[in-house]
């Protein structure tokens, strides 16, 4: 069959201000969608792949008018659902047989609710969960002329009826998934993650397991209750994987595991392996700090990471335990200092507006941030996606906005009791004020400067910086129709 992928047209000033927009922008190569079209193709479909991020929507939908589709998949998060219901539904009045589909963190979260949504009517199914197989017993059952009845993973229309099939099981076996095609993002320098967070291009992003063990309330899993936990990919096939992008010429690698060290000794064999095929890489990861040690950092310097992200959240013990994050502050200073001590640059997010917070606890965790000193620090609204213990239990822990725009962490979507909205985006603000207009900070990174790249970062940073401090409502959300 001949199958299309979207991803909804999008443009940053959807997301950030339009002030700060260059030094936070971020595109991301959609595993996800890619790993759905290489299961597609295996099965012996013909896959076309539009990202919105550079389309507009009257490009998406003249190619798909043009192609002629049978099939359509439209991804979709949180903030996308607008945008997403609008494609299909445009869609639909140029190809009125085409089926159309929806996946991605949203639907998943809401399921069947996605169907019977306002302005949905155009979406024929909803992918609740992975969608490597269910897309392609979905796209078997279309082409044999019968119902979707049976397909695990999927609600779908019958009629005038919503039916909800049972769930599908979590893939266990991440080895028999295809490489995600990576041929059909185009110019695979398009993509790139924000300008500081990478040092050389083209950028791959890559995931060695699936699933999380941990209970955070602000994060979303399809394995709601955390039965599979971490779901592992063969360390070989992890190593072929990284061969197979550094053979399409790809020079960094983006890790975006929730832990690339929640097994530490698979993740040093990782590291070690790396080293010992002598693969010409630089790379990015993420990990929590209670699971690294100087050991392992050193593991990874020496296979070429040059930075790691670690989750602090927050300065306040006491907010930590509220989002069960597991772990202490020590925990993050001793990550910290031994990531620094081998290396290793160090990001550290942090979020406001934690339940139960105080605007005074906001500011212990700014001051946190820089008594740790990491390389980058970011300042985000915590946020309570849909499917997550946050949005699930909403009045115990605030109040929620109705925009599913608001739905970033840019926006503040999520008000404890404890806080107001106002005060969540001045402490953005303030933090990103004082932790960036730091001389001792100014001056490290004025020597860090080696090459093109790191004065295009620093002139967007500056830039950044000088908004930060001259217009006082940065964060603010927009209207509809103003520009900030």
């Amino acid at each position: 069959m001949k199958c299309v992928l979207i991803i909804p047209s999008w443009v940053p000033e959807d997301i950030f201000s339009s002030k700060t927009a260059s030094s936070q922008i971020n595109y991301w190569q959609p595993l996800g969608t890619l790993y759905v079209a290489s299961s597609l193709q295996q099965a012996g479909h013909e896959v076309k792949f539009f990202n919105g991020a550079f389309m507009t929507h009257e490009e998406i939908l003249k190619e798909v008018k043009t192609y002629e589709p049978e099939f359509v998949g439209i991804y979709s998060t949180t903030f996308g659902w607008q945008k997403a219901k609008k494609t299909a539904a445009d869609i639909r009045r140029l190809c009125r047989h085409t089926f159309i589909c929806a996946g991605g963190p949203y639907p998943i979260a809401m399921q069947e609710r996605c169907l019977s949504d306002n302005g949905a009517e155009s979406i024929d199914a909803i992918v609740t969960g992975e969608g490597e197989i269910t897309v392609s017993e979905i796209l078997d059952n279309l082409q044999k002329g019968k119902s979707l009845a049976g397909v695990e993973g999927v609600a779908y229309r019958e009629g005038v009826r919503i039916v909800k099939n049972p769930p599908r099981p979590l893939i266990k076996d991440l080895d028999s998934i295809a490489f995600p095609d990576r041929e059909l993002l185009g110019d695979a320098n398009l993509y790139i993650p924000p300008p500081a967070t990478y040092r050389r291009k083209p950028v791959a992003v890559l995931m060695t397991s699936r699933g999380c063990n941990r209970r955070c309330i602000y994060c979303f899993q399809i394995d709601k209750e955390r039965n599979s936990g971490v779901r592992y990919r063969s360390v070989e096939n992890v190593l072929k994987e990284i061969e197979h992008c550094t053979k399409q010429g790809y020079r960094e690698i983006k890790f975006i595991d929730d832990t690339l060290a929640a097994d530490y000794d698979r993740a040093m064999n990782i590291a070690q392996e790396i080293k010992a095929r002598h693969l010409d890489f630089t790379w990015f990861a993420s990990a929590c700090v209670n699971q690294v040690d100087k050991p392992l950092l050193r593991a990874f310097r020496e296979a070429g990471c040059w930075a790691i992200l670690f989750g602090a959240e927050s300065g306040v013990q006491k907010n930590l335990n509220t989002i069960r994050k597991g772990i202490t502050l020590e925990q993050i200073r001793t990550a910290v200092k031994a990531a620094k001590d081998v290396g290793i640059r160090v990001s550290t997010p942090f979020m406001f507006g934690i339940p139960g917070e105080t605007f005074e606890e906001g500011l212990q965790t700014i001051e946190f941030a820089i008594e740790l000193n990491p390389d980058i620090a970011n300042f985000h609204a915590i946020t309570p996606f849909p499917g997550t213990e946050l949005y699930d239990n909403l009045d115990k822990y605030g109040t929620m906005s109705e925009e599913l725009t608001d739905f970033t962490y840019q926006g503040a979507a999520f008000i404890p009791y404890t806080m107001t909205r106002e005060e969540i985006l001045k402490l953005r603000q303030m933090a990103f004020r004082r932790f960036y207009s730091r001389p001792s900070f100014i001056l490290r990174k004025l020597l860090e400067l080696r090459n093109p790249n790191d004065f295009m970062v620093a002139a967007k940073s500056v830039r950044s910086l000088f908004w930060l401090w001259t217009k006082g409502d940065l964060f603010k959300s927009r209207k509809k129709g103003s520009v900030n």
